[in-house]
């Protein structure tokens, strides 16, 4: 019984020590309380907003011509008409 006295008392420190875990404690769950708010208000915004009938709109085609893409913006994405690291040569250069 004296060593789990002796443990509670913590060496002295337990005023400090206690009221650390207390502190952490309270902080602890008033951020679990704040999330769970936080996400019933905005679960019900989000309802409200499928309600009005806010579904997922599509992203709009790309700018071209009956839907083409703008010329060279296919081979920017892809990497075409860059030549890999491996070819370029410093001896040489730096050609190909």
């Amino acid at each position: 019984m004296d060593s789990l006295i002796a443990f509670f008392e913590m060496g002295g420190y337990a005023l400090f020590v206690w009221s650390s875990y207390g502190v952490a404690a309270v902080v602890m769950v008033a951020l679990f309380v704040h999330v769970r708010v936080s996400l019933r208000r905005e679960e019900r915004a989000l309802a409200q907003l499928q309600a009005a009938g806010g579904g997922r709109r599509r992203r709009a085609g790309p700018v071209g011509a009956g839907g083409a893409t703008v010329a060279g913006d296919a081979e920017s994405r892809s990497g075409a008409g860059i030549a890999p690291a491996e070819a370029t040569r410093p001896e040489d250069g730096g050609r190909v």
